[in-house]
């Protein structure tokens, strides 16, 4: 057996374990109270309001993120609880009963792409060799497509919206999915073109096309563009359609869906979106065409 430890030897043992013990009684009560003096106050609507948004982080209502948002809807009077755009209405109305606000009105909206001269109606100035990307490619003479104000094709929407809502198209436009769209607006502050926007989701009639050329530019440039005609603006029996530098554009507010201005349209720029036939027809899986190029500089 070995021998028992010097009598010495264990009080410095027992010492040194009690010296450790106070030292460490001691500092955690300094750590105790210094986390009660130099506590931050949370206030639990924050949290409250944290746990009923969705967790996108997409930014939408303005700020970094959910936690920001819950911390100024939370602190602020005066900031709307309708600014969560994936939570919609619902979420809107949870918000505004934990901060004790009025619930706001939220208007279903929608991305919706102000384009349709895909490869096969507008074709290409030149032929882009670069990073296949549209913030890339517009920074090359404006974008390689003959029309200035067109989509370029390149995707940078689809790579940018968090949800999975848009894919690109045989004709190379992007194809938003109505249903997985929570209007978050990502794609349209990555769209270098602007043609994307947020439009009411029960809005049926859209006058797809972004450009402000004179018409005969725009037949050169693209088949199926608005030409400033004005024949919707003046058939409207409503007056939901007005021209903005050549650019016909609709008033949804006033828009009844009446559908007068799709038929007068002679460029079939307006369309009927929530025409199940017609948006299937657009769906089409036809081969994917290569842009066709003339050389750079070439007329």
């Amino acid at each position: 057996m070995q021998d028992a430890l010097h009598p010495d030897l264990l009080n410095v043992v027992l010492k040194s374990l009690a010296f450790m013990g106070g030292i460490g009684a001691v500092f955690g009560l300094g750590l105790a109270y210094a986390a009660k003096k130099f506590a931050v106050k949370t206030d639990p609507k924050v949290q409250a309001v944290r746990d009923v948004l969705p967790g996108a982080n997409c930014g939408a209502c303005g700020f970094a993120g959910c936690q920001g948002y819950a911390e100024a809807v939370a602190g602020d009077p005066n900031l709307s609880p309708g600014l969560c755009a994936p939570g919609k209405a619902d979420v809107a109305a949870l918000v505004a009963k934990i901060t004790g606000k009025a619930a706001p009105e939220v208007i279903p909206m929608v991305a919706t792409v102000f384009c349709r001269g895909g490869e096969c109606k507008a074709g290409r100035r030149f032929k882009y060799e670069g990073v296949k990307d549209c913030r890339a490619a517009i920074l090359v003479a404006g974008g390689d497509k003959t029309c200035i104000y067109g989509c370029l094709g390149y995707g940078a929407c689809e790579k940018a919206c968090p949800f999975g809502a848009i894919s690109m198209g045989p004709e190379n436009l992007p194809i938003i999915d109505r249903e997985k769209c929570t209007a978050c607006g990502v794609c349209v502050a990555a769209c270098p073109k602007g043609i994307i926007h947020l439009t009411p989701a029960a809005g049926k009639v859209h006058i797809l096309c972004s450009s402000h050329d004179k018409g005969p530019v725009v037949k050169k440039a693209c088949e199926i563009g608005c030409i400033g005609c004005g024949l919707c603006s003046k058939g409207c029996p409503e007056g939901a359609i007005s021209m903005d530098n050549n650019l016909a554009v609709m008033d949804y507010a006033k828009c009844t869906h009446c559908e007068t201005c799709v038929l007068l349209c002679p460029q079939k720029t307006i369309k009927d979106m929530l025409d199940p036939a017609k948006e299937q027809a657009e769906r089409i899986k036809l081969p994917r065409k290569e842009p066709q190029a003339k050389a750079a500089g070439g007329k």
